[in-house]
């Protein structure tokens, strides 16, 4: 993961949320309070799951000429109207989701003086605890979070890679690997969808850089006035979320200016398109402004692995994708810099993304 800040980072008094339910199951402290215009109250509700864009890698991957064009054309639009799809048939064994499901779930039932030993210092992105905050008056999201950087592995802290349960490790490294086959596989799609050469993101991402969060969060008695996890989009190139079974619906998409909650596929991985490819694609394909939201009775886990490209690398939009009528719309910069950039700022929408923007830099 990106480097820590070179500023010191006063975040004052951080309640875990875990053990708040458990001792003051109807109390919600001021601070995760969100104000009038942040509270989730308007999510649209969608029709069926078939609203959601649904990409077979299956078809995607055989001969038959019409079946392929067909699922190439909807990844086409799934990227450029949505910013994310559930992919089916991903091709990881169904066991692997379900032991990086337990042994994510099985962490977080530990007791906290156990999670303690794993602490995300403040400002940092890797360890237990809650990232993204960066002051003693910030609102904070109703989750606990724990974060390892995974590849290349000179990113790992092994300190904070846990002991208990006692299978964590393996089980992580083998998910880690089939995520990232999968990553690579769905780039090569993506390129192709572009018109450009399959292994053109490979070929420019060099070693590339593959963290993971697990985001545990409880039943709140007020979900009206907190947020999960606040409305951001994210850094990487491609980010993979795996909802665990039984967990209440809690991802909300931005699509259209309106709030819309996504319905889990069974056995299915949603994908969203991150700030790197909307800088590579000049702004064809967009990375999505998502939250998560909290329910009254359920809890809910999540596992997300972010795919990017090496620190070192500079990046800007490829010039297959700017002419006259799509001018250049960001300015190359180097993906270590944007990277610190992104984890020493609060979650705020898209915001962060003015890093990379020309029009900002022109404003300004």
């Amino acid at each position: 993961m990106a480097p820590v800040p070179s500023f010191p980072v006063k975040v004052g008094h951080i309640d875990d949320v875990q053990e708040l339910r458990k001792a003051r199951p109807t109390s919600i402290p001021e601070r995760f309070v969100r104000d009038m215009a942040e509270r989730p109250k308007h999510a649209a509700t969608l029709v069926s799951a078939s609203d959601i864009p649904i990409i077979d890698l299956c078809k995607l991957m055989k001969r038959d000429k019409d079946e392929h064009q067909s699922e190439a054309m909807q990844l086409k639009t799934a990227c450029e109207e949505w910013g994310f799809f559930q992919v089916v048939n991903h091709g990881i064994d169904l066991s692997v989701l379900e032991n990086i499901e337990k042994v994510a779930k099985d962490f977080f039932m530990l007791p906290l003086e156990e999670k303690k030993k794993y602490p995300m210092a403040p400002g940092t992105v890797q360890g237990y605890g809650q990232a993204f905050v960066f002051s003693e008056n910030q609102k904070l999201d109703w989750c606990n979070m724990f974060a390892l950087g995974v590849e290349p592995p000179c990113i790992r802290n092994p300190k904070l890679w846990p002991s208990k349960p006692a299978d964590f490790r393996e089980t992580l490294e083998v998910y880690s690997r089939e995520i990232q086959k999968l990553c690579e596989n769905l780039l090569k799609n993506i390129a192709v969808s572009l018109g450009l050469k399959g292994d053109v993101f490979e070929e420019m991402f060099g070693v590339a850089v593959q963290a993971v969060r697990m985001n545990y969060y409880p039943p709140c008695s007020r979900p009206d006035l907190v947020l999960g996890l606040s409305p951001h989009s994210d850094g990487s190139a491609l980010t993979v979320l795996q909802q665990v079974k039984d967990s209440s619906v809690g991802l909300q998409i931005l699509k259209d200016n309106t709030w819309v909650p996504v319905q889990p596929v069974p056995n299915a991985l949603v994908i969203n398109i991150g700030d790197t490819i909307e800088v590579l694609t000049n702004g064809k394909y967009k990375s999505v402004e998502h939250r998560a939201v909290t329910h009254k009775e359920r809890d809910r886990l999540s596992i997300v692995t972010f795919y990017a490209p090496s620190y070192e690398i500079e990046l800007g939009p490829m010039p297959e994708l700017v002419d006259e009528k799509n001018p250049c719309r960001y300015r190359r910069y180097n993906h270590g810099e944007y990277s610190k950039h992104y984890v020493t700022n609060k979650l705020q929408g898209k915001r962060t993304l003015d890093f990379a923007k020309i029009e900002s830099k022109t404003s300004a």
